[in-house]
């Protein structure tokens, strides 16, 4: 049996799909980006006209979408230090793993969950960092 469920603080999700699904004692995020909720704002994003990417700062897109993984688990009846699996999507692992990685470790230092991280091409919306994870229920 499974649970679909939802957060009222982390952005609303850009597809047909649920921020979490319990099975079990596992929680299985969907795929989290840094996206604020209730608006189209991508922070450390700067966009032209034509919604093209000018700009963008890793680290705030990092912080951010750290918190909105954060607000997901709570609203799930886990939390942070439960995280088992994380695996994250950058566009640009050449200009942006160095920073990504630094951050990382200030988040993860007490808890270490195993990691991939794998460079993509592009994300659905216009931004550098998504993380899919895997956490425990207690």
């Amino acid at each position: 049996m499974s649970s679909i469920l939802n957060s009222d603080k982390a952005p609303e999700p850009v597809g047909l799909y649920p921020h979490a699904r319990k099975v079990g004692n596992l929680l299985f995020l969907s795929g989290v980006g840094p996206r604020k909720k209730g608006s189209k704002e991508i922070p450390g994003v700067t966009l032209d006209e034509n919604k093209n990417i000018v700009a963008y700062n890793i680290e705030e897109q990092c912080h951010s979408v750290f918190q909105n993984v954060r607000y997901i688990l709570e609203a799930s009846g886990s939390r942070w230090e439960n995280l088992v699996d994380v695996t994250v999507f950058l566009t640009n692992m050449k200009d942006d793993f160095v920073t990504y990685n630094k951050i990382y470790a200030e988040y993860f230092k007490d808890n270490l969950p195993c990691r991939t991280t794998v460079e993509i091409n592009c994300l659905p919306t216009p931004i550098a960092i998504e993380l899919k994870c895997i956490a425990t229920i207690d």
